[in-house]
């Protein structure tokens, strides 16, 4: 690298964003995760150690995936390379592999390779990486923000340890905040900013533990100020407009998505509808298609709530019909009013335990021939055409008897006994309940 490269390498630096030039060099700069680079855990002594085998790190954006890996990169004595997956293909990696073999053989080092957002291989990138990272050619450090287990090959997951990263807590994104605002080499130092402890709070909570995007929203603050003041104050306004709309951690095809939807439903079964009314509120600030929300509405009604309110099926297609013809915004108010009342509603799961148990038999059971009287047009044969054998049942019409019910086998023999439907005490429920004990199961009494 000549002097022109270094002065550009330089001068790049400084005009990159504050989240990257605020990147920790060391673990002592490194905030949060100490469930994994705490004092005496094993990451902390394999890096320190010099010591690290193939890792995958898994995690929310903004949790400190790539600085733990710069971390790494400034500790490890082998040759750190970095390969983007959005940009890298099965070319750059056996270029990277062959450089790896050639730094081994001349000066016997070993070859850390960062791959950012892994995810993002399809599985032929990752079938080439493989047998390298199999041998010890390199050694794989992963970063990804999707469920490894799901997105990259399974191969390389056996010869990697996963560590999971969680999203920032406040506190940490606050000391990161305040090491940004003190530092001079790298941060805003030369401002001399006056923040109080309560706005570099908002800022923590807004940025739903993503310090990248505190960072962002503190630098762009501080941008949009007069920077020919001796002194600039960022309040709680200047980060509002600064931050436009809260951080969400919300991929629509990611886990978090299908986290929230979880809870959502979740919340409804549990009957809480302040809960789901929140879940509810983050779908629709993410931008959630609204169809989605009515139809886990739909499906929550009839599975969770069933026939002890048999109006919650009722509601929840209506909602969902309403939605499709209004459109947002005015749709969120739709939608809420079906989750609280499906929220509010009692609960039972019979319909769906029993049909769930029906098909199990009908999979798993050899069951007989249905009643032959039940078949199609049976009444009109046996009394039309066959005639009547002695002692052969005949079928009864319900509605020619008192209460429209007449006792008869309506399941195959080999199950006649079954119960599949088995209704709770509980809401409109209890009538049926009551209603099947004075008919289909009066004689239990």
């Amino acid at each position: 690298m000549d002097l022109f490269d270094l002065m550009a390498k330089d001068n790049i630096k400084k005009m990159a964003p504050l989240a990257e030039r605020m990147k920790p060099k060391t673990l002592d700069d490194f905030f949060g995760q100490e469930n994994i680079v705490g004092d005496q855990k094993l990451l902390t002594k394999l890096i320190k150690s010099d010591r690290l085998s193939s890792i995958i790190l898994y995690g929310p954006p903004g949790c400190g995936k790539t600085s733990l890996a710069r971390v790494i990169a400034e500790t490890t004595k082998a040759n750190f390379v970095v390969l983007n997956a959005v940009s890298s293909g099965v070319k750059e990696i056996r270029e990277t592999v062959q450089a790896a073999k050639d730094t081994a053989a001349m000066y016997n080092r070993r070859t850390i390779l960062f791959i950012d957002e892994i995810h993002r291989f399809n599985k032929s990138q990752q079938d080439a990486l493989l047998p390298f990272v199999e041998d010890g050619t390199v050694i794989l450090i992963g970063a990804t923000t999707e469920n490894p287990y799901f997105e990259v090959n399974s191969a390389l997951i056996s010869r990697s340890t996963v560590f999971r990263l969680e999203s920032l807590k406040m506190e940490n994104i606050i000391g990161i905040l305040k090491r940004a605002i003190t530092d001079t080499a790298d941060g805003l130092g030369d401002y001399r900013l006056e923040m109080e402890e309560a706005v570099l709070a908002y800022i923590a909570d807004m940025s739903n533990g993503d310090a990248r995007r505190a960072l962002n929203v503190l630098e762009m603050a501080v941008l949009a100020k007069d920077d020919l003041a001796d002194r600039l104050t960022i309040t709680r306004e200047d980060v509002t407009e600064a931050m436009q709309m809260k951080g969400m951690l919300y991929d629509k095809s990611g886990d978090n998505h299908y986290d929230i939807v979880s809870a959502f439903i979740k919340s409804m079964r549990g009957s809480d509808p302040d809960a789901a009314l929140y879940y509810l509120g983050k779908m629709i600030y993410a931008g959630e298609d609204p169809r989605f929300i009515a139809r886990r509405i739909v499906i929550c009604a009839s599975e969770d709530v069933g026939n002890a309110d048999p109006m919650a099926l009722v509601v929840a297609n209506n909602a969902a019909q309403a939605v499709d013809f209004i459109g947002m915004p005015e749709g969120r108010i739709i939608l809420a009013q079906a989750v609280t009342y499906i929220a509010s509603a009692p609960k039972s799961n019979a319909a769906y335990l029993g049909i769930n148990e029906a098909i199990s038999d009908i999979e798993q059971m050899p069951i007989g021939p249905l009643p032959f009287y039940l078949k199609d047009g049976t009444a009109l044969r046996l009394d039309r055409k066959y005639g009547t054998s002695e002692g052969e049942k005949r079928y009864e019409y319900p509605h020619s008897h008192p209460g429209h019910y007449v006792q008869q086998q309506y399941l195959p023999d080999d199950i006649k006994d079954k119960r599949y439907y088995r209704p709770t005490a509980l809401g409109y429920e209890k009538q049926i309940t009551e209603y099947l004990k004075r008919t289909k199961y009066r004689d239990e009494e």
